[in-house]
């Protein structure tokens, strides 16, 4: 059985994860951009609800993963405001105009966020050099890196995310995410030697996880 995290858009898919035995939710808003900070109340009314872990994304946009200062003084604020809700961790990535681990930025929100974990998010896919990248979000102090081994999904990355595992070496928990469904979650666990994995559960192209699919996941 798979420890499971289950990428919630709205509030509907976060209940249906909770009620159908995911581990973690990654709340967050705009699915067409693969994700923005979700709304204030909707985190705040989801954590009367939800007693498993709820880690929240913050990404004041979409595209790129380089911010203004204005942009990284919103991630702040943001980050601030829903630390208040008693959520459980945060999700976010930034990197610099030359797509390398921006560490200043990314120890600055850490340091914010703590005592509560922080997950690297799939910029991670995005950032030069698989080793020195993973050394540099370990030394900004991240506990999860979210990643298809940095490449468009995890079939296709599963000898990068083989290697992460291998080169992490229990350091940062290395979550596997990117196309990850019930339907090849056991051969990429089992040649990747991961123990934790990400997926929207979304089957239909529709915008909600669907029960079945959750259920199915954290089954295999």
């Amino acid at each position: 059985m798979s420890k499971i995290e289950i990428a919630c858009f709205n509030p509907e898919s976060a209940m249906i994860a909770f009620e159908n035995g995911a581990d973690r939710i990654e709340l967050c808003d705009g699915l067409s951009e693969g994700g923005t900070t979700p709304d204030f109340e909707t985190a705040r009314t989801l954590r009367e609800k939800i007693n498993i872990p709820i880690f929240v994304m913050i990404r004041p946009r979409g595209g790129d993963f380089t911010y203004s200062d204005a942009e990284f003084e919103q991630m702040k604020d943001e980050l601030s405001q829903l630390k208040a809700l008693q959520v459980d961790g945060f999700v976010f990535g930034i990197l610099d105009e030359n797509d390398e681990v921006n560490i200043e930025q990314n120890k600055a929100l850490v340091e914010l966020a703590n005592p509560l974990p922080c997950t690297f998010h799939r910029a991670f896919d995005r950032a030069k050099d698989l080793e020195i990248s993973l050394e540099k979000v370990i030394d900004c102090g991240f506990k999860t890196i979210l990643t298809s081994g940095q490449k468009p999904n995890v079939s296709e990355g599963k000898e990068n995310l083989r290697k992460l595992v291998e080169l992490s070496n229990g350091r940062i928990e290395i979550l596997v995410g990117g196309g990850l469904r019930s339907t090849n979650i056991e051969e990429i666990r089992e040649f990747t030697k991961a123990g934790y994995f990400h997926s929207s559960a979304i089957t239909d192209g529709g915008a909600f996880a669907n029960p079945t699919e959750v259920v199915a996941l954290k089954s295999k």
